[in-house]
Formats: C-alpha cells, structure tokens, sequence
C-alpha cells in the first residue's frame, strides 16, 4: 500500500512585469499616505504651536508646567530658562520646553 503520493511542483510562472509590481505596491502607498495625513501631519502641526507659544511667552502670563504647577512668570531671558512665582513671594526657574499650556496672556513686552 502507498501512502505518499509524489508531489509535484508547479512550474515558475514569468517574473512579474512592472505594472503587475506597481499594482502589488500601491495598498503600501497608500496607507502610507493616509499616516502622513492621518498621524504625522497633525503632530507637526501640534509640536510648530507648541514651540510657537513658548518662544512667544512674556511676563505677566499665567502658565502651566507639565509637572502640574501653575504660576505666573515674572521674568523672561533669551536663555532657555524662565523665572515663576508659583507662590507669594516663591520663584523658581523653569525650562520653557516644560510649559504645557499658556493659561492667560500677561503685560507687553517692554523695549
């Protein structure tokens, strides 16, 4: 009795052509497509508002650190650095890549 059959292999079909490879190819473009619009773009987006904002901050606004603490910023430097009461009297120097949010906008800049 035999169990095993023998297997035969089917012949190697043409190499494919470069349209059969363009339409192979395109589902890939595609979604990588709908990620850059999707997912890429808008944190784009979002990181340009951020640094906007903590380029633009001045004294007198009130702002939120990303460890939570609220304070109103009494002095602003070109260095990366920025002074803030966070208590009568208490001042503590902060990075400004640690401001979350700008709550209310402060005095003018003085020249």
């Amino acid at each position: 009795m035999n169990f095993i059959s023998p297997a035969y292999a089917q012949a190697a079909g043409a190499a494919p052509s470069g349209s059969e490879f363009l339409m192979q190819m395109a589902p890939f473009a595609i979604i990588l497509v709908i990620m850059y619009f999707l997912i890429l773009r808008p944190q784009q987006k979002r990181a340009k508002a951020h640094q906007d904002m903590i380029t633009n901050v001045r004294r007198g606004d009130t702002i939120v650190t990303s460890g939570g603490i609220v304070g109103k910023v009494t002095k602003v430097t070109d260095e990366p650095e920025i002074e803030v009461e966070i208590a009568p009297n208490v001042r503590v120097r902060i990075l400004r890549a640690m401001i979350s949010d700008v709550r209310t906008k402060g005095q003018p800049v003085t020249e």
